[in-house]
């Protein structure tokens, strides 16, 4: 399958699943936009190494997902450097782990803001070019906790379920223009992301790390295996190719069987 002549915009894709999901789509001739926070010289050092393994072009921008204004700013950005917006993979996302009476409400604002309505944003922004040329590919990453709870969670599962059903009627709404919208739901991903939150979840749980590992994040996956950043990203390739046109308004889960139980 080749992506080529197509422009991808990734966001929190300075590491982990994002980073994987744009290294994927340039692997198949993709253009990219990545964006996130972190270390500006490993920034570049990655934005540079993507156009140079796989002959694209790669771009860098800042924008602050929780701000509406930067994120319809990123999108109109890509759209000037690369020539059109053709695929959006909306991935930035925050976690914060807590019991709902002690939940700092700031912490709510801002989990619901890059996690949900970031999505808006850059959607809002992308559609009216996509629709222009009856194609693109819109995908959601959003997880297994868009489809059940987990005690202690209360904002990024309100901001996840939000995220399936905000895929589910742009899905509808772009069904005749040649326009997909799903989500990809993973289980727990071996990421900076899902490390961050074992510390807090030791204390809201009482628990050890290797208890936290064991028996919060693994017990839930029937496999007790971690989903890879590869398994993640080669679903939404597979999602970016004519094969999966008809695809549109999924919520494809790769949670290890998580939630079939």
């Amino acid at each position: 399958m080749s992506l080529a002549k197509r422009h991808a915009v990734v966001t929190g894709s300075t590491s982990g699943i994002g980073l994987a999901i744009a290294r994927a789509l340039a692997k198949e001739g993709a253009d990219v936009m990545i964006n996130g926070f972190g270390d500006v010289k490993a920034i570049e050092t990655e934005r540079a190494g993507i156009e140079k393994e796989f002959g694209v072009k790669a771009f860098y921008n800042g924008a602050d997902m929780s701000k509406g204004a930067e994120v319809e700013a990123m999108i109109a950005d890509a759209g000037a450097k690369m020539g059109s917006v053709d695929i959006v993979v909306n991935n930035a996302g925050i976690q914060f782990v807590s019991p709902i009476e002690e939940f700092p409400p700031e912490k709510w604002d801002a989990i619901i803001a890059i996690n949900l309505t970031s999505a808006f944003h850059t959607i809002r922004a992308a559609v009216p070019g996509m629709k222009a040329q009856k194609w693109g590919r819109i995908i959601n990453t959003a997880s297994a906790h868009s489809l059940v709870a987990s005690p202690f969670k209360s904002a990024y599962v309100a901001a996840k379920h939000g995220l399936a059903g905000l895929t589910k009627t742009v899905a509808l709404e772009l069904a005749t223009f040649g326009v997909t919208a799903n989500c990809i739901s993973p289980g727990y991903v071996w990421t900076p992301l899902v490390e961050s939150q074992i510390p807090d979840t030791m204390k809201a749980r009482h628990m050890t790390r290797e208890q936290v590992i064991n028996e919060v994040m693994l017990g839930g996956q029937p496999t007790k295996q971690f989903v890879t950043v590869d398994q993640v990203a080669s679903l939404a390739v597979y999602l970016c190719s004519d094969s999966a046109s008809q695809i549109t308004g999924a919520n494809l889960s790769i949670d290890g069987g998580w939630t079939a139980e």
